[in-house]
């Protein structure tokens, strides 16, 4: 078992910043997330997985109410505008900028009213947060299994 532990420990944080990098790389995260690692420290060592699992359920709960919206008879663009500049806002307060960057362009089409346009963000941006859900996710469980084995958690400010 140490064994397992120690290869574990060495290993994973080897492929935890080989994640992180790729991460970054492909434009999932941006700096905005390692400003997130550096305030968590032994007074609260799950800061990060708090706020990562709140993103995921204010964007599951906007991206319901968006499609939701988007499905009326009649669209309220001022509603939809709303919904997503409240997601963008928490997207970039995690980091994840292609959702950001998606929820930008699905804001110029809530101002020019064109619900076509916006039915194919909506779909752009639940693919986004879906890729980046699931990076996040993977990225987290790696981090608690590394911290179980005795070992330490690289910044992905190293990257950004």
């Amino acid at each position: 078992m140490w064994r397992f532990a120690k290869r574990l420990k060495n290993d994973g944080i080897e492929f935890l910043s080989n994640q992180g990098m790729a991460v970054v790389v492909d434009g999932f995260l941006d700096g905005q997330f390692s400003q997130l690692q550096l305030l968590q420290d032994e007074s609260n060592p799950d800061f990060v997985l708090e706020v990562v699992s709140l993103f995921f359920e204010d964007s599951e709960r906007l991206l319901n109410d968006l499609t939701i919206a988007l499905d009326q008879q009649n669209v309220e663009f001022k509603k939809i505008d709303a919904h997503v500049h409240q997601l963008k806002g928490s997207s970039s307060s995690i980091g994840a900028q292609r959702v950001k960057n998606v929820c930008i362009a699905f804001r110029n089409l809530c101002d020019e009213q064109n619900a076509e346009g916006c039915l194919r963000c909506l779909q752009q941006v639940k693919q986004e947060y879906l890729l980046v859900k699931t990076k996040l996710e993977a990225l987290l469980r790696l981090e608690q299994q590394i911290v179980a084995a005795g070992g330490a958690i690289p910044m992905l400010n190293e990257f950004c």
